[in-house]
């Protein structure tokens, strides 16, 4: 059963570890949140290990040194992990599991992004093409500027006819705008809709357990019931704990705050009857906060 809990202080005392999503719970992608600045603080006092774990298409190295800039200490912090490395490490230690001619890269990405470019470095070996019609497979990292989800089914329709794999550096779903507080996609939403037309997406991000396991390969002797992950997505970051065996926050005013508009019992009651989700978190809380 989920349990409704109004600040972290709570359920301090039953875990060790608390894996932390970036956007919507530590920040709004331009600065950090006051109450979650605390939070991490009332943490650390109380001697708990913080590990992030994002779906940014970012570098761990560029997460990390961003950090500052959002208000947070990165000492503070165990381990970080993004999507984004991963997929980087997956290209950069290309293997023979993947069948097929992998040169040409068709990389979806917004030229505005300051960052955007720099997820080349080091993959040289690859030849990066602007026509997707000569492209070997498809690297998708952030969605081109001005574009909508419909704008992407010729394309997905030429990769799907030339059997093109996508690796995705960010599967979440949508993301919290700054200057609106809306929804808007990510490229999650467009390798799930390459899914659904028959092709192939790798998905090393949330919910897959595998960057659970990279964020906790350097910690021996794990007490899985020790764990807890604290998201604002039921498609990445709660099913992503399920996956990995361990307990879940999901906070109320994130993605998902239209589900809780009226209160935080409705908005579970809203969970537990729409059939789209079959796994529930441990705990509701509005924010990440003591």
């Amino acid at each position: 059963m989920t349990k409704i809990i109004n600040n972290f202080s709570e359920i301090l005392d039953k875990y060790d570890f608390f894996i932390l999503d970036q956007w919507g719970v530590m920040h709004d992608g331009h600065k950090g949140y006051k109450h979650a600045i605390n939070a991490v603080n009332q943490l650390i006092t109380q001697n708990k290990q913080l590990i992030i774990i994002s779906n940014s298409s970012k570098r761990k190295n560029s997460s990390t040194n961003r950090l500052k800039d959002l208000g947070f200490n990165k000492n503070d912090f165990t381990e970080i992990m993004t999507s984004g490395e991963m997929i980087w490490q997956e290209l950069y230690n290309f293997s023979g599991k993947y069948d097929g001619n992998f040169k040409n890269c068709f990389h979806i990405y917004d030229k505005s992004k300051e960052d955007g470019k720099d997820f080349r470095i080091g993959l040289e070996k690859f030849e990066f093409v602007n026509n997707i019609k000569e492209s070997d497979f498809i690297l998708a990292c952030t969605p081109f500027k001005n574009t909508k989800p419909i704008d992407y089914i010729p394309i997905l329709n030429h990769a799907l006819e030339m059997k093109l794999i996508m690796f995705c550096a960010n599967p979440d779903f949508v993301t919290i705008e700054n200057s609106s507080n809306n929804n808007v996609f990510c490229m999650g939403t467009i390798a799930d809709l390459y899914e659904h037309i028959g092709g192939r997406v790798v998905i090393l991000g949330k919910p897959s357990k595998q960057i659970y396991l990279e964020a906790f390969n350097n910690i021996n002797a794990l007490d899985l019931s020790k764990i807890i992950a604290v998201g604002d997505s039921i498609d990445h970051d709660i099913l992503g704990a399920t996956n990995f065996g361990i307990d879940s926050v999901l906070i109320s005013n994130g993605i998902h705050k239209d589900l809780f508009r009226n209160s935080l019992k409705v908005g579970l009651n809203n969970i537990e009857i729409w059939k789209k989700w079959n796994v529930k978190p441990t705990y509701i809380c509005e924010n990440f906060s003591f």
